[in-house]
């Protein structure tokens, strides 16, 4: 068994981030495993999704920050 270190302070956002992880592979065309194992994504794809998931969280806080104002 694997030791996690990347535990969810709000454990209620896993529903949210797992759907912004789908979006964001059928964004960038990477076919992700519906039973939740990735082990054959490269390293490219998989880092492009996490590039993708953190530039969207970013822009997501910074709409936040500024009021919703865009």
């Amino acid at each position: 068994m694997a030791n996690r270190s990347n535990q969810l302070i709000v454990p209620q956002a896993t529903q949210a981030l797992n759907q912004l992880k789908m979006e964001a592979a059928q964004e960038l065309g990477v076919q992700l495993s519906p039973e939740g194992y990735n082990g054959n994504l490269t390293t490219r794809e998989a880092g492009s999704i996490g590039g993708y998931i953190t530039k969207r969280l970013v822009q997501i806080a910074e709409q936040q920050l500024s009021g919703g104002q865009r």
